[in-house]
């Protein structure tokens, strides 16, 4: 089992990744926050899907010793969870349960999951400590770790919400196995964003593979280089104010497109492969991208069967949609652009200037 630590001014934590470590996690999680001596009940928020799975697995794990309260608590699969009427169903949930702030809350599934797990968990009597342990490639590599939860907004994604850093990351590249091939595609693409914008080598070595899949050899040493590129961002600016913000990288379209079709015809990957294909497209036709890049980004995500193209929506839908995007300030807005494979920046323009790069 391989460790990364985040450190930050006022926390550290730990990002451990390995296979099968979710047999141990009882003992992991005591290394972590002391369950045997503070902990008197974890609540673990997941989704249907994953409570199928591996619900019975992890209470039954966590539980064993009938030290510690358990309850299990599921919302619905997808985008349209992250909504205020799920976060207060889930405080009710936490108060029947008399969860205290020195007791611990797990957030066990994807992307979704962990971000409300997060933002209740960063809410809920002003703070109560939780742990990441995230069953998809998309949260593996990427939205556990770094402290942004958030919940959506019927205008827009993520609008509300903080910056809540979990006490751990367990990743156990095992729990890919009985991953929909589709969702491990949707991982992909942001594996393919952190060669864009911080690792020529990791792009290159994407381009070279034969195949990625959940039985690849590569996967664990894929799955630490991205938590270790965020994980140094993330040290360097932890509240999204400067250089964290080329993690956003084809976000800002990808998010306009999710919300444009109510978060049911495209995964987050998917609509992030077309943001980050289609800005770039339009950088290096301005100028501002190296010669190429545009063709050998199409490259590797046909390679990984990833869209490229911008669907049939309406393009002043997805203005709208990007000028309610977070890294608008006044009359300006923030876009991610690349420099050239491995390089990307960041570049101020007038909100008016959009339309050139939609």
């Amino acid at each position: 089992m391989d460790d990364l630590k985040v450190r930050l001014p006022h926390k550290s934590y730990d990002i451990f990744i390995g296979s099968n470590i979710l047999k141990d996690i009882r003992e992991q999680i005591n290394n972590t926050v002391n369950l045997d001596n503070s902990v008197k009940k974890i609540a673990i928020i997941t989704d249907s899907n994953v409570e199928k799975i591996y619900g019975s697995t992890i209470v039954e794990l966590l539980s064993y010793d009938n030290t510690i309260g358990i309850k299990l608590i599921t919302i619905r699969p997808g985008e349209q969870s992250k909504n205020l009427k799920t976060v207060e169903r889930l405080y009710n949930e936490l108060l029947d349960f008399h969860i205290t702030r020195s007791d611990l809350i797990i957030a066990f599934g994807g992307g979704v999951v962990g971000d409300i797990s997060g933002f209740v968990a960063a809410t809920f009597l002003r703070g109560v400590p939780f742990i990441q342990i995230p069953t998809t490639l998309l949260a593996q590599v990427d939205s556990s770790v770094g402290g942004k939860v958030a919940i959506n907004l019927p205008k827009g994604k993520n609008l509300v919400g903080s910056f809540y850093h979990p006490d751990g990351v367990f990743i156990d590249v095992g729990l890919l196995q009985t991953l929909k091939d589709r969702y491990f595609t949707d991982g992909l693409s942001e594996i393919i964003k952190y060669g864009c914008i911080k690792d020529r080598d990791l792009f290159y070595q994407l381009l070279r593979l034969d195949e990625l899949n959940k039985n690849s050899k590569d996967i664990a040493n894929i799955i630490y280089k991205c938590c270790d590129i965020k994980r140094k961002i993330v040290e360097e600016d932890e509240r999204d104010i400067g250089n964290r913000m080329i993690l956003n990288f084809g976000h800002t379209i990808g998010h306009a497109i999710e919300k444009a079709y109510n978060y049911k015809k495209y995964t987050h990957g998917e609509a992030v492969a077309m943001g980050m294909y289609h800005i770039t497209n339009k950088s290096e036709a301005q100028g501002l991208t190296e010669r190429g890049t545009t063709k050998i980004l199409k490259k590797i995500l046909e390679k990984y069967n990833l869209p490229y193209e911008l669907p049939d929506v309406v393009r002043d839908e997805i203005l709208d949609n990007v000028k309610l995007d977070k890294k608008t300030k006044g009359d300006t807005i923030n876009l991610i652009l690349l420099s050239k494979i491995g390089e990307g920046y960041i570049k101020e323009i007038n909100i008016t200037e959009v339309s050139k790069f939609i």
